[in-house]
């Protein structure tokens, strides 16, 4: 019914056609679409455009025109109409798929199905957008648009194009929902993933279940900053709600007139302290069996050990009762149960849950997990659903508790889960940490918001591409799409979710639907940028620093640490300076990298006819005699913190808070030698680094580091050793010796091997995070 009612605000909005027509193509467009045919000549779109639509099209649908637009609307016959809509499968064989055609005569769309002329309305609407005076508040105030003659063929790549947002931590009213799912309509995305439950809230109304939301709907008070910085502080108010049946039927409603599927997400058996407020004797028993507890609704984000108790039969009905309201609520195929991040700690410790594990001959308490999400997906099962979960979902290796081929798996901690599930012939969907996490800081400027942690600039979202190269064709048929994800621990309000959102959603939405070799960065960059008017019409806040510039460090073969600059500006100048000041207009012209010859700050910042255009960028460095120099590590680094060159340990840049900027080089479970060649032998006295010590992220200091060096590089003697890393962050290694002659320098690390119980990631492999070598 929503269909017309877009055509109906963008085709009869017009005042005189008399007026000076804009002019419009698809050049602007996002997501890029398949196919586009320029003709000649155009189209002039007015008010006096008439309308008609054949009976493919619903004529609820008329009547929802009448409604959005507020007065009658004059609908042509086809033979009259200058604008007209149909559903054809045949001419338009791709589901979700429509052929715009643009004629000097008229505007025929034809969609595939509903959906797809649904999206083929705002590929049309943001083509009369595109054409908008510029401060204009609605795209089609004053003048009519001349639209260049084109034929679109347009389809998604992936079926599943999703945007996931938690509201346990911070609650978001039901006007920024409607907000969130027009933008994501407006870029084609078609799932909103409602992460709707978590330690620090609970937050849908469960009617046979009240004491959700008077208990465990509301916390005590919320942390205040980065729960890195500790002690930890908070503010003392208390924070909570819940969205009530009514509003959860309205939003589902919404969505689904726009063609926006609504997944909701139910977290077990972990993420359960706020749940368990409510229902403390879900909880495990303590060894001695008594009850466990007191819980409350964290306060603080994390994970935590408590968590819902999978020996006791209560847990199962309480939850069981909760899916069937649930679903009620959500006609989608798919309910989410989470089953992430969940501490084995509680069940080692249990007496029903070690009960429950001799009972059904499990091996252990992973195996327990797998019965726990098998017995909930059975109950889904028969109630006609399906499950999703986070790719923890796959762990345990019983046969007889495997999931069922109909479950579907979020691949979120890389991209190994979701090959996994793909390989078990489950459709997976690719949600990597490392590329669509958008609580993740978008720019490495001191001025950016608080965020979670990392980096995750645009053009690293962009780059991102979900189908993995090892997979067969037959596995590659179970991708079933991407999801960018929004954790709101750090977005207490519409406007900072906003700005962390976007404009990666835009990457994500081109990602999900346009092909591979169409994607291509510079092209979105220039359409992002006619976007931006778009956006400030509809009060949307963004991150405005795309274009500011970005660097990189290299090292020559002759041992020269060169400092890259780039902008994607266009017509913008780079200018930069070498001692920390504030770059001017009269400041060197960036032509070439910059040799870093001595310790130093560079400022460098974009200038266009004069003036500065954005943020000016800092990057400090320390040249030592290890710099430059020929470096080796054993073993080598894991996963994404093993660099494509081991002299990022010897570039002059140290490592910053957010830790995968690439100058931290990273070992899982493993115990690291660094080894320095010095080119000669010669006096030192004093060798440093760093230790990126998070807990929260696995990332745990070694329990010993020591420094040695080297005449000969085959006999080594330790002139340093550090046991003490008290700082939750970035410890410093300063290692001071007596002046000792050395062409070798070694450091060496025994890392934390397994982490313990009782901490975050228990019984999984610590991280051991180093960055650079500096020796003086």
């Amino acid at each position: 019914m929503r269909i017309i009612g877009l055509l109906v605000i963008i085709g009869f909005g017009w005042a005189s056609c008399f007026a000076q027509p804009t002019f419009s193509d698809s050049t602007g467009l996002i997501p890029r679409p398949v196919s586009v045919r320029p003709a000649s000549g155009t189209f002039l779109l007015t008010r006096q455009t008439r309308l008609s639509a054949d009976q493919s099209v619903p004529t609820a649908t008329l009547a929802m025109a009448r409604q959005l637009l507020g007065f009658s609307l004059p609908i042509a016959t086809s033979s009259a109409s200058t604008l007209q809509l149909r559903i054809d499968s045949t001419a338009v064989p791709k589901p979700e798929g429509y052929r715009l055609t643009i004629r000097t005569t008229g505007i025929e769309l034809i969609g595939h199905d509903a959906t797809g002329l649904f999206f083929g309305l705002q590929s049309l609407r943001q083509l009369v957008e595109l054409a908008a005076p510029a401060g204009k508040s609605t795209a089609l105030a004053d003048r009519p648009v001349r639209i260049r003659c084109q034929q679109i063929d347009d389809y998604p790549r992936f079926p599943y194009r999703g945007m996931q947002l938690d509201v346990s931590r911070h609650l978001f009213p039901v006007s920024f929902i409607r907000k969130y799912i027009d933008l994501l309509a407006r870029y084609k995305l078609n799932t909103f993933h409602w992460h709707l439950t978590d330690d620090q809230g609970w937050r849908i109304e469960i009617k046979r279940y009240p004491q959700l939301q008077q208990t465990a709907a509301y916390r005590a008070q919320t942390l205040i900053g980065h729960k890195k910085e500790l002690p930890h502080q908070f503010d003392g108010k208390r924070y909570g709600g819940f969205y009530t049946q009514d509003e959860v039927r309205a939003i589902v409603r919404y969505a689904a007139e726009r063609h926006i599927t609504v997944i909701p997400e139910i977290e077990m058996p972990g993420h359960a302290l706020a749940a368990l407020s409510a229902f403390p004797q879900l909880g495990c028993q303590k060894p001695d069996g008594s009850p466990g507890g007191p819980y409350a609704a964290a306060t603080f984000w994390g994970i935590f050990d408590d968590v819902f108790c999978a020996g006791n039969d209560s847990t199962f009905t309480m939850l069981t009762n909760v899916l069937d309201e649930v679903i009620g609520l959500f006609p989608s195929r798919y309910v989410h149960i989470g089953g992430d991040e969940c501490p084995k700690g509680r069940w080692q410790t249990c007496p029903r849950c070690q009960a429950r594990i001799r009972s059904e001959k499990l091996a252990n308490e992973n195996e327990l997990q797998r019965y726990f999400i098998r017995r909930i997906e059975k109950h889904l099962n028969r109630r006609g659903r399906q499950l999703i979960g986070w790719d923890e979902i796959l762990e345990g290796h019983n046969p007889d508790l495997r999931l069922s081929d109909s479950a579907a798996v979020m691949s979120w901690r890389g991209i190994e889960g979701g090959i996994q599930a793909m390989r078990q012939h489950h459709y997976a969907i690719m949600t990597p940490e490392s590329h669509v996490y958008f609580d993740y800081y978008q720019s490495l400027h001191p001025d950016e918001p608080l965020a979670a942690a990392g980096y995750t600039p645009l053009r690293k979202t962009y780059s991102y591409e979900p189908m993995p190269d090892s997979l067969s064709a037959d596995e590659a048929r179970y991708l079933l799409g991407v999801q960018g994800n929004v954790w709101t621990e750090y977005m207490p309000t519409p406007d900072k979710a906003e700005y962390m959102v976007f404009l990666r959603l835009l990457a994500l939405a081109e990602t999900g639907w346009t092909p591979r070799p169409q994607r291509n960065y510079p092209d979105f960059l220039r359409r992002l940028r006619q976007q931006q008017p778009l956006l400030d019409r509809q009060n949307v806040h963004y991150d405005p620093h795309f274009d500011e510039p970005a660097d990189t460090v290299g090292v020559s073969p002759a041992g020269q640490v060169l400092y890259t600059l780039t902008t994607t500006k266009p017509g913008a100048q780079l200018r930069y300076t070498t001692d920390g000041s504030a770059p001017t207009a009269r400041s060197p012209l960036y032509t070439q990298p910059i040799a870093i010859t001595q310790s130093s700050t560079i400022r460098s910042a974009l200038f266009v006819n004069g003036r500065q255009q954005d943020r000016a960028v800092r990057q400090a460095f320390t040249i030592s005699r290890a710099t430059g120099k020929s470096v080796t590590v054993s073993p080598l680094p894991s996963g994404a913190y093993r660099p494509a060159s081991m002299q990022v340990l010897v570039n002059g840049r140290t490592g910053t808070t957010r830790y995968n900027t690439g100058e931290w080089i990273g070992f899982s479970g493993t115990d690291p030698a660094l080894t320095v060649d010095l080119d000669r032998q010669q006096t030192i006295s004093q060798v440093s680094t760093h230790i990126l010590a998070y807990r929260w992220q696995r990332m745990w200091p070694p329990k010993l580091l020591r420094i040695s060096v080297s005449t000969d590089g085959n006999t080594y003697r330790t002139v340093y050793e550090q046991t003490r890393f008290p700082i939750n962050g970035i410890n410093p290694v300063d290692g001071r010796f007596t002046p000792t002659q050395a062409r070798y320098v070694r450091i060496q690390a025994t890392g934390q091997g397994t982490i313990p119980t009782g901490e975050y990631g228990a019984g999984g492999k610590a991280w051991l995070l180093l960055d650079e070598v500096i020796v003086r």
